[in-house]
């Protein structure tokens, strides 16, 4: 049985530009890209096509707005056919440059071909790993490119030699011969937050999910040991707080059985990702400080129980809303209010406190959350790649001083609200955008860091909110809507003026203005004054029942809860910190004598929507 059978990749026209097969008689990529098209959006990454003879398994993968499609007829791993598609992916975006584009791929098809080839051979995944791939695929150099793209003679000489192909370094994953004028080694620990609120306040879940990624720019074959450590200290700690490690294949996973939170491993040349993980915020375990949720409603304050959710799970969450609807006379208004916790950076970084086993750091970079030059050099932004938000940090942001910033306030709203005459934000800038039916909110990062900074003088439980957004909307109701609710009260529309004949009360209503409603009594000999007291309680109760109609149509156009984004640089949600790197000169190899690498370490926490507060 073979793993893969074949590749299609199809561009944002549905174009065929590659089909590649490797084993068996796969269905042709004309005949299986209709079918995968007929199956409603989102389309899973495995679907069953029981039409095509015989029937078939298609696996699938968007990057970049390229399709790839790899169908097989017989039962296999899904996971190794999804993770050899992200493989390609990702070698066709290195070899090729991001982003990955159609007219790259036909313009350099031997390129191509060979990648592919090295990759599977006969069906069978083969060599995967990019720094392998580099010694084994043939690529034309800038000087072939340079003279071929001016038509010159002899561009071809400049092509690497044709010939049989260099045999697998000992250590696959890394280049042989790597020379280095400057070694470094940096690692960056990027954690993503996803957290939703319920409307009291109490967390439904909160969960980090890490990614430890490593630039490794060391001459010869380095052997290296990093050790992690977290809240609390100690193995147990460590193994309580990281779930669900992933890791490169150049970890020794003997070793972290042995000792949670040590990776021991020979580092590929370049950028990787060295290990993901998840921590589950809720678990008691792996909270870098002691801090409530920053809402009112954790507090017990105006709007919120102040029983289950004043003893909610303590998170790390430096930014959180509470939505307010049905505000107004007609509850047509709602507001949103940004509370701001500084004290979960605060002392997260207090007790931070690491050393990078003999680290050169820069002076006044803090140990290891110190910044570091170059951090930005020879990382990628590629969306799907999870290096890509490391593109975004800066020299501002340590370990010893945590900076928050890029706040973003999305409100989405029903497909019903019309429009919003009033936007008015205390703070920041804020827009409709009718496309996507939701209102922004943006806090610039020096209006930030002036919030933050009054959240800590005055900071403490129960604090007002740093800023605030209110909202009115206005829907989509018709006239004649409209007319069948003011004639259900009895009323005659007509110019806006209804009277009560009956000798005894004339009665004029303006509908543009409720507020403005005016009642006149005749001076009639009939009219007694408990029929003046009858008049005036029946015009307001029909008043109430006018707002209360009015505020159930509202309600509809309500928002249903809002969501922040945000990033956090030097601190981390879940408290992992890198306790120690170190190289073992004993078991490296071509180091060089008395060579000491430069070591850097970045925190970066992000919330790209990932907090979600419900109302």
């Amino acid at each position: 049985m073979t793993d893969i059978e074949a590749l299609y990749i199809f561009d944002a026209h549905n174009n065929c530009i590659l089909e590649h097969v490797y084993a068996s008689r796969p269905p042709p990529a004309r005949t299986v890209l209709p079918l995968y098209l007929a199956h409603p959006s989102p389309r899973p990454s495995l679907l069953h096509l029981p039409n095509t003879t015989p029937p078939v398994l298609l696996y699938s993968l968007v990057q970049d707005q390229l399709l790839f499609l790899s169908p097989h007829t017989s039962d296999t791993e899904p996971l190794l056919v999804l993770e050899f598609l992200h493989r390609v992916a990702d070698a066709l975006e290195d070899f090729l440059g991001s982003p990955l584009l159609a007219s790259r791929i036909e313009s350099r098809y031997d390129v191509v071909a060979q990648l592919l080839g090295e990759m599977c051979d006969g069906g069978l995944v083969a060599s995967t790993e990019p720094n392998a791939l580099r010694d084994l695929v043939s690529t034309e150099s800038w000087v072939g490119k340079v003279m071929g793209g001016l038509g010159l003679p002899g561009a071809s000489s400049f092509k690497h030699p044709v010939g049989p192909p260099p045999s697998l370094p000992p250590v696959p994953w890394r280049r042989a011969n790597v020379r280095h004028t400057s070694n470094e080694l940096y690692v960056d620990i990027v954690e993503t937050l996803l957290v939703t609120l319920s409307p009291s306040g109490l967390p439904l879940r909160a969960t980090a999910n890490g990614t430890i990624a490593f630039t490794a720019k060391v001459s010869g074959v380095p052997d290296l040991l990093l050790s992690l450590t977290c809240a609390g200290g100690g193995k147990q700690a460590v193994e309580k707080t990281v779930r669900l490690p992933v890791f490169h294949p150049c970890v020794r996973l003997a070793r972290w059985r042995e000792r949670p939170g040590t990776l021991s491993f020979v580092p590929p040349d370049g950028r990787f990702v060295l290990a993901g993980y998840e921590v589950d915020l809720l678990a008691g375990r792996g909270l870098g400080g002691d801090v409530d949720i920053p809402t009112p409603n954790a507090v017990g304050s105006k709007g919120g129980s102040s029983g289950a959710a004043a003893s909610a799970a303590k998170l790390n969450i430096p930014a959180a809303v509470e939505v307010q609807t049905g505000l107004g006379p007609s509850g047509s208004e709602f507001e949103v209010s940004l509370f701001l916790s500084p004290r979960s950076m605060s002392s997260s970084a207090s007790s931070s406190s690491s050393s990078l086993g003999g680290a050169s750091t820069p002076s006044g970079s803090g140990g290891s959350g110190g910044g570091r030059p170059g951090l930005n050099r020879g990382l990628s932004s590629s969306g799907s790649n999870p290096l890509a938000a490391l593109s975004s940090f800066s020299s501002a942001g340590t370990s010893q001083a945590p900076t928050l910033s890029d706040i973003l306030v999305r409100i989405p709203l029903p497909p019903s609200v019309k429009s919003l005459p009033e936007i008015r934000p205390s703070r920041g800038e804020a827009m409709f955008a009718a496309a996507d039916m939701a209102v922004e909110w943006r806090i610039a990062s020096r209006e930030v860091t002036g919030l933050m900074g009054a959240g800590r003088s005055g900071g403490g439980r129960g604090a007002a909110p740093a800023a605030t957004l209110r909202c009115a909307v206005v829907g989509m109701v018709s006239d004649d809507e409209d007319e069948e609710g003011e004639e259900e009260d009895g009323d005659a529309v007509g110019g806006g003026v209804a009277q009560w004949t009956g000798g005894r009360v004339a009665e004029t209503w303006e509908y543009d203005d409720p507020s403005a409603m005016a009642v006149s009594y005749q001076n009639e000999p009939a009219l007694t004054g408990q029929n003046k007291k009858r008049a005036r309680k029946d015009a307001v109760e029909k008043e109430r029942e006018r707002d209360e109609r009015r505020a159930k149509q509202n309600a509809v156009l309500m928002p249903s809860g809002a969501i922040v984004s945000f990033q956090v640089k030097g601190w981390l949600a879940s408290g992992v910190r890198v306790e120690s790197l170190n190289v073992d000169t004993r078991a490296s190899r071509g180091l060089g004598a008395g060579v000491t690498p430069f070591k850097g370490v970045k925190y970066l926490t992000v919330s790209d929507e990932g907090v979600e507060s419900r109302c």
